[in-house]
């Protein structure tokens, strides 16, 4: 009998990869039962038909209501729900694997509601890591439900320590591209433009998460989150240039001996690894045809100059805070600006730090989050503040 999957997001760039990996390894073992979209009701309905998935959800109300009068999946007999707590009491079984690839703060709910009726979760939202993995832990646990990260970063460092000791960890590196701005002179940073920011030279991504990516804000989200996974201390957790995005994580141990996780940059690979086992994974080029790539890796350290946004992490608390949602809400915003052409590139960072060291802001690194309403309220709290804050 073939194992059940819920894929929420699905017509996004993960949930998209994800399908693709299912089309070529999962189609024996595995049989689709849920996918979910926000608004992207004719892509989430061309991958129902293609699936021959029989239910899904559209998240945005007034897409769901638009559609539902039409009976647009209806007459394809797919049952189409606006919430994943109407599709449960329908369907009353459970998961064995589910993928959050849902983009953004709003995926901390669907990522909590799931964990109750999944055996398996891979979760490819930051934000509800970052904002609330104490709450997602506290669920995991009393569901007894197998967390799997899916980051390129965390999926490489759950390989290499997996089998070690925290204990015997010395120093965890994640490494960054870079992305388009390594080489670009420092002079010119003010005058970056959109379509600069966006050119991200290993990783086809969103605009959002290529800006994340320019600045370096990106890689200090996956810091914290692999803090928060690893239970580790942020002084044991630090950052690397690797241009051509091959080598995902660097761990050294107290035993002199440094172990490195290499994978072309293509999410394909942990999402494969999350989902398969005792299957081969076809490369589309052999190792050895690639030795150029891994020949000149070219690992250096993080120009601060370029890249001063990694110094918020000395602004990041040990304990797990609201500060976090915070941080979140004020950078989604500044990437807005930036996106809306009200706030230059280098702006970006410069009120990131402005507004994180105010004292109001401040107070919320010593409180820590109850509950999904909270962290929501706070987060379009800040949003709205940091609107009005002299940014422009």
């Amino acid at each position: 009998m073939k194992k059940s999957i819920a894929v929420i997001g699905s017509t996004g760039s993960i949930g998209s990869t994800f399908l693709e990996v299912f089309d070529k390894y999962g189609k024996d073992d595995f049989r689709i039962t849920l996918l979910s979209a926000n608004k992207n009701w004719k892509k989430l309905l061309n991958q129902a038909i293609k699936y021959s998935v029989k239910n899904v959800i559209i998240y945005n109300k007034s897409t769901f209501t638009n559609i539902a009068k039409q009976k647009i999946f209806k007459k394809k007999k797919i049952n189409l729900f606006n919430d994943f707590e109407t599709f449960i009491n329908s369907y009353k079984k459970k998961f064995y694997y589910s993928i959050i690839s849902i983009t953004g703060i709003y995926g901390l709910q669907p990522t909590l509601n799931i964990i109750k009726h999944t055996n398996q979760l891979a979760i490819a939202n930051k934000e509800s890591i970052i904002c609330a993995w104490s709450l997602i832990c506290k669920n995991l646990k009393k569901f007894e439900t197998n967390f799997i990260p899916i980051d390129s970063e965390h999926f490489s460092l759950n390989e290499l320590i997996s089998l070690k000791k925290i204990t015997n960890i010395k120093k965890i590196f994640l490494t960054a591209s870079g992305g388009p701005f390594l080489d670009f002179d420092k002079s010119k940073f003010n005058s970056i433009q959109i379509k600069d920011a966006i050119r991200h030279p290993t990783w086809k991504m969103g605009k959002k998460i290529s800006i994340d990516s320019a600045t370096m804000i990106n890689k200090v989200y996956e810091v914290i989150e692999a803090k928060k996974i690893f239970k580790l201390k942020y002084s044991m957790i630090d950052i690397l240039i690797q241009p051509t995005s091959m080598v995902h994580s660097i761990v050294e141990f107290i035993n002199g001996t440094i172990h490195f996780l290499i994978h072309k940059p293509t999410m394909k690979v942990p999402i494969f690894n999350s989902l398969i086992k005792n299957k081969k994974f076809i490369h589309s080029e052999k190792f050895e045809n690639q030795l150029n790539l891994v020949n000149d890796l070219k690992i250096q350290n993080v120009p601060i100059n370029k890249f001063p946004i990694k110094k918020i992490l000395n602004l990041i608390p040990e304990n797990e805070s609201l500060f976090e949602t915070i941080l979140l809400a004020v950078n989604d915003t500044l990437v807005e600006l930036f996106l809306m052409k009200k706030i230059k590139f280098n702006e970006i960072h410069l009120n990131l730090f402005k507004i994180l060291k105010m004292r109001k802001f401040q107070a919320y690194r010593k409180i820590r989050p109850k509950n999904v309403s909270q962290i929501i309220n706070l987060y379009r709290e800040v949003r709205l503040k940091t609107k009005k804050l002299s940014v422009v």
